[in-house]
């Protein structure tokens, strides 16, 4: 699913006339595949079989918030009627969220043995949060909002170039005078910035996958 809809905008008052209903769900689509970039990971549930490698411990880290599993195999043996033994540290997140950790309970004295790729767990996997009437939880509506941001920034034509600066730009205006068409912009943003946009890093920057999670 998208992390916004064609229905989002149009709420927020953006017309037929200034995109069709095509044309803004391939910016969807766009916006969407940037912030799966930026922040390395989905928010969305997907189902996926991973590989993961084993450390010789109790727990392991995947690269994504794990939902829910249908199948556990360590070392080529099914391990699937084990899973209500395994306690999920992912999604949908709650707070105090940091990173994805999937582990044995405690009473098990089970670890994951140590090998590349050894793991494989298939399932349901995305960083969500609570909400949507759904199990696997909702996209995060900071997440929706910073792709109806993004969108609004590739909404002119790349054709145009003067509104294309304008909508990359419209952030740093700090003074405007309409009777001399006279704007003072701030300064570029910072090297550390992620799109160009403080007001949408802003939302990325906390949804931004660890370092170092996991193996696909």
């Amino acid at each position: 699913m998208p992390y916004a809809t064609v229905s989002d905008f149009r709420a927020e008052g953006v017309t037929e006339t200034q995109a069709s209903n095509q044309r803004l769900e391939a910016l969807i689509e766009e916006a969407g595949l940037m912030i799966d970039h930026i922040c390395g990971w989905f928010f969305e549930p997907r189902s996926l079989r991973l590989k993961l490698d084993g450390h010789g411990t109790r727990s392991i880290e995947p690269p994504y918030p794990f939902i829910v599993a249908t199948s556990l195999i360590i070392d080529g043996m099914d391990h699937t009627s084990a899973l209500s033994e395994v306690r999920n540290f992912g999604a949908p997140v709650l707070p105090g969220f940091v990173a994805p950790r999937i582990a044995w309970r405690d009473e098990r004295s089970w670890i994951f043995p140590k090998g590349e790729g050894n793991v494989e767990i298939s399932g349901w996997w995305g960083y969500t949060e609570l909400g949507g009437g759904s199990i696997y939880g909702r996209t995060p509506l900071a997440i929706r909002r910073a792709c109806m941001m993004l969108v609004m920034r590739l909404l002119p034509w790349l054709g145009d170039i003067d509104e294309v600066n304008n909508a990359r730009n419209q952030w740093r205006v700090v003074e405007e005078k309409s009777r001399d068409q006279s704007i003072k912009f701030a300064a570029p943003a910072a090297g550390s910035s992620i799109t160009g946009d403080p007001d949408i890093d802003a939302f990325l920057f906390r949804y931004r996958r660890p370092m170092g999670l996991g193996a696909v």
